[in-house]
Order: C-alpha cells, then structure tokens, then sequence
C-alpha cells in the first residue's frame, strides 16, 4: 500500500498543483477585476505548462542514463552468455531479460521500460560490464546476475518489483527535467552565439550573450518534484535495503554462500582497480597520440589484476562499513557480506569455476567491438602500438614535454637549451647554476631564505632539471627506455647496471660549490 500511495503520490502532485493554479484563478477573477486578473491567468498559465508538461514526461524516460555506450549481444553471437543468463533467470524465479548489453565499466544492472511509473512493465535489459567478467569467476557472475533480477522475483513482496521499477522511473523522470532545463539553454546560447558570430563577421557590435531566465520553469518544477523524489525514496529506504538484502539471498541460492560472498568483495577490489587501470595505462598514450592494440583499451585489465593480487586481496577485505549516501538502496558492503557468510554452510565451497570472460564466444573480439562503441572516432584514429612502446613512447614525450620550461630557464641564462651548452655555461660561469634555479619553481619556504640556505633549496631544484634533462638526452638516442611494469609505475632503464649510481655521483659533482662536469659529460655525452 505504501508503495502505491507513493507512486499515485508522483502523478497527483502534478494534478494537485494544477487545481490549486485553477483555484487561485477562480479566486482571482472572482474577487478582483481589472488587468490585474489577466496577468494572473496569464501568469498561471505559464506556471501551468511544465507541470502539465510534467506529467506527460512522467512516462518519457525509456532508457537507463547510467548505462552509457553499449554494444548490444544476441544470442546467436554469444549462446553461451545467453544460457547462463536465462538459466540464473529460472532459478531466481523472474523472466529473463529481452536484451544483453555489454559495457565498459565495472557494474551489472537490470532495467525495464516500465511505464505508468513502473506498475506496467516493459522490455527488460540486462547491462553487464565487461571488466567485471574479466576479474570474476562464472559462479560469481551467476551471484551478481542473480542479486540484479531478484530484484524482480516477489522475495519481500508482491510489491517487490514495483517498488524497484518505481524508484528507477523516479530517478529517471528528475534527471529529465533536469536534462530538458539544460537543453533549452543550451540550445539557446547557441542561437544567441551564432548571432553574435553574424554581426562581428558585419563590423558590429555583438550583443551580450544573455540566458539567466531560460528554463526556469523546467527547473522550478525539477526542484518540486525532486523533493516529492527526494521523499520517496526516505519512505522507501528501508523497504529498499531489505530488498537488497533479499536479493542477495537470491544470489546465495544460485551461486552458493562462499560464491556470493566473493562475488562482493571482488567488486570493491575491481572498481577501484579498474580506476586506476584506465587513468594510468589505457589512456596513458592520448595525449601522446597513441592507443594500446585493439581489444587491449579495455582488455588490459586482465594484465594490471594478474600483477597486483596482493593489492587487491587488500581491497577484497576493507569493504566499506557505511552506505555511500542517506538515500542509497544497499546497506554497506561489509553488512552484506557479513549477512552472507553467516548464512549456513551450503557445502558448496571450492566448487570449481572457469573465469566468467569465458561465457564469451570470442573474448577479444567482444573487447574490440565495445571499442568501437565507446571510444571517439578521433581517439580510434590514434596510432595503435603494444603496451611496450606504449609507455615508453608517452613517457619520452612527456618528459619533454615537461622539460620545456627547465629549457626556456636554461637558454634565458644563456645557458642552452641543450645539455652541452649548459655543461659549458656552468664551466665558464658556475654561478649560472643558481640564476636558472631562481627561475624554476621552488618550495615557498625558499622565498625567506638567505645566505647558504639559498643555495641548499637551489641545488635540488637544479639536480631536478638535469636530471630530467639528461632523461630527455638518454632516451631520444635510444640509450634509455621507459620499462612498462603492471604492478609498478613505468621506471627508466639505464644503459647499465650501474649507471644509476654513477650518474648519481656525477650529478653530486656538477651541483657541488666547486663544480666539476666532467663526470656527467663522460657518463652521458660521450658517445
């Protein structure tokens, strides 16, 4: 009853608002007269429209926002995938969904073109992020599969899935208000742009971009029926939080107590893993011009999460001990799990699994393919390389790309912009050591120095920029190369064993009060 109280709630605020503008109008053109009423009902109206707007929108949201770019499977494609699917689906006592989707991220998720506000359902997808078959097993699959259609299987209730499907079309409906506010000034800066454009290409005066008042409306009515949203789900919270607890217990059922267990733990390690894996190797070339091979953008997790099981075994036992907001539907990861492992021992641990990325016909080609559908045609037109000369090809030009600035210092002392120039500069002058290092960025304790102190906060930040420098040198003539590790950051391999330690001395020398640069041309100039 609650639940439909709160869904019939959503459509008659919409109906509410209206009668109370209809009987402010009547109250109006009863009592007063003059223009006075006509501004009124003019001004009703225009209060009128979003709301009658509203809630036609109401049914509008078709597909899930969070979803983002996807590549759509088939059966015929991928019958394997389909079977485990639909085999998790009859266990759990829900229909299968109508649609597998592939994505790119860590996450799994079922959604339905409910209309009426989720009381009628509608084609069921299934959302299902690669990287998550690739760091799971086939029985954790089953185990998220399984918690993501329980949501609706009638556990708690037959209002189960209602409120499920109501909670999503919520979220749905307010962030389309939002979208249709932020279209209509988009749309209208643009128009009010192009015609600026027009009249300074005519020698005149563009008039100022203006667009404060532009989709008010459709804001004023989000902000109404956000707070409507925003009350929902409070009322609906502990009704959610035990359906997500119920939903994990569907998961027990189809992949047993220790598989689903896991299944969670392994999701806080992925997310987070898969974060740093995008950030710091598929995209490390971009800005460089460069992509791993094909398959690889996505499918070079496999590589990060071979290599670092010891941090990920960390990850797997911090869960968090809060919700991540007072309106999340799942209770905190660590009171699932422990809800979980301390259901009764089912006998089913240790049962052997094969990875989940197996259920795939063609594991690599599946990767490809959501390349195509996430990546920009201008980032598919980079130049594809292996993870090898990936690195060191993005680190070489960004180490020069960083060293511009300590080159610019260099030539403004008259010192460069080469190494040997600035070996020869130092030689002729030593004090042109610390001219450039006043140039260069130092610590702020560095501004009150005086006397030798200046120098001891110099003589860092001049090891720096040789260092970098003599980087720069090594590696355009093929002396040095970035190494790719996948359990550390990419690290500089010298021409030799020690060759670290003695241009750690050579350094020591040219930075020295008397300085001596002999040691450093030998070691990086000399051949």
């Amino acid at each position: 009853m609650r639940a439909l109280v709160l869904l019939a709630g959503f459509y008659l605020l919409g109906v509410f608002l209206l009668a109370a503008l209809a009987g402010a109008d009547y109250a109006v053109s009863t009592w007063l007269h003059g223009p006075i009423v006509y501004d009124v009902i003019i001004g009703s109206v225009v209060l009128a429209i979003p709301i009658v707007r509203g809630l036609f929108m109401l049914r509008t949201p078709k597909s899930d926002p969070s979803a983002g770019v996807t590549v759509s499977v088939t059966q015929a494609q991928e019958p394997a995938l389909w079977e485990a699917v639909r085999d998790v689906a009859r266990q759990v006592g829900t229909r299968a969904p109508d649609e597998i989707v592939l994505l790119e991220k860590v996450n799994a998720a079922v959604s339905e073109e409910s209309s009426l506000l989720g009381l009628r359902p509608g084609t069921r997808r299934l959302y299902l992020g690669l990287p998550l078959m690739m760091g799971m097993d086939e029985m954790q699959l089953r185990a998220v599969l399984a918690h993501e259609m329980g949501h609706y299987a009638n556990f708690d209730t037959r209002l189960t899935p209602l409120i499920a499907r109501g909670r999503a079309q919520l979220i749905r409906t307010i962030a389309h208000f939002h979208e249709r506010s932020h279209t209509k000034l988009a749309k209208e800066r643009a128009r009010q742009e192009k015609h600026a454009a027009k009249r300074r290409a005519k020698g005149r005066r563009a008039t100022m971009i203006d667009t404060p008042g532009l989709g008010a409306t459709y804001r004023g009515m989000a902000n109404v029926y956000t707070a409507y949203g925003n009350f929902y789900l409070r009322a609906s919270l502990s009704a959610a939080r035990r359906q997500e607890l119920a939903a994990d217990l569907a998961a027990v059922g189809v992949a047993g107590r220790d598989s689903t267990a896991s299944a969670l733990r392994e999701l806080n390690a992925l997310g987070s893993a898969h974060d740093f894996y995008m950030s710091s190797y598929a995209t490390l070339g971009i800005n460089a011009g460069l992509l791993p091979r094909p398959g690889q953008v996505f499918g070079g997790l496999r590589k990060l999460l071979d290599a670092r099981a010891t941090d990920l075994e960390k990850l797997r036992q911090e869960l968090p001990t809060e919700p991540t907001s007072p309106y999340d539907s799942h209770p905190a990861l660590a009171e699932r799990v422990a809800r979980i492992e301390a259901q009764p021992d089912d006998s089913r641990a240790g049962e052997p699994a094969r990875p989940a990325v197996h259920l795939l016909a063609d594991a690599d080609a599946a990767l490809a393919a959501l390349e195509q559908a996430v990546l920009t045609p201008e980032t598919l037109a980079l130049k594809r390389v292996d993870w090898e000369d990936l690195v060191h090809e993005s680190m070489t030009v960004y180490v020069g790309q960083g060293a511009e600035e300590i080159r610019e210092a260099f030539t403004a002392e008259g010192a460069g912009p080469e190494l040997a120039a600035l070996l020869d500069a130092i030689d002729a002058d030593p004090a042109v050591r610390w001219r450039i290092a006043d140039r260069l960025p130092k610590p702020e304790q560095a501004a009150a120095a005086t006397g030798d102190a200046v120098r001891d906060y110099a003589r860092p930040v001049l090891r720096r920029a040789l260092n970098q420098l003599i980087t720069v040198e090594l590696t355009a003539r093929g002396a040095a190369r970035w190494q790719l590790s996948w359990s550390d950051p990419a690290a500089l391999r010298y021409p030799a064993d020690d060759f670290e330690d003695q241009l750690e001395l050579a350094l020591d020398a040219t930075v020295a009060d008397l300085p001596d640069t002999e040691p450093l041309r030998k070691l990086v100039l000399a051949g």
